[in-house]
């Protein structure tokens, strides 16, 4: 299958939205009904990470994501624009008031640590330009589309 791409604006009402695409997604790629749970969740905690990040940071920047299907693995990477070295995204706060919203490191510690036991395959990449997460399960069959 090809990769479907898509830009997301990065708002907290579209982690809904996201996880209902990746789940019919999946689901034509060959990915059990018994996985599909993890799936949902997995890609719903790493678009509300990055909305969270975007929110802060930069709010007019979408967020990428890319599904993947073939070779009987299911991959969905979820890309934000937040710059940093910092796996979760989050810049170094400009003071601890910021955290008040739930925004920082524990958070995003947490919601990567609910990720990893999630996803059957985990890869967060840190850069200047932003974090990718991608994730992998397996697909039972070839893609149906």
């Amino acid at each position: 299958m090809e990769t479907v791409e898509l830009s997301i604006n990065a708002r907290p009402v579209h982690v809904r939205t996201v996880r209902l695409i990746v789940t019919s997604v999946a689901r034509l790629n060959g990915v059990g009904e018994d996985i599909l749970d993890e799936v949902r969740l997995a890609v719903g905690e790493a678009f509300s990470r990055a909305v969270e990040a975007h929110v802060r940071y930069c709010p007019d920047e979408p967020i990428r994501l890319e599904l993947t299907g073939g070779d009987r693995r299911f991959e969905v990477t979820v890309s934000d624009t937040v710059p940093g070295d910092d796996p979760g995204g989050f810049p170094a706060a400009p003071d601890a008031d910021d955290l008040e919203y739930g925004f920082g490191e524990d958070a995003a510690e947490l919601g990567l640590a609910v990720i990893a036991g999630l996803a059957d395959d985990v890869d967060i990449s840190a850069t200047p330009k932003g974090v990718q997460i991608r994730m992998s399960w397996p697909a039972e069959a070839e893609a149906n589309v």
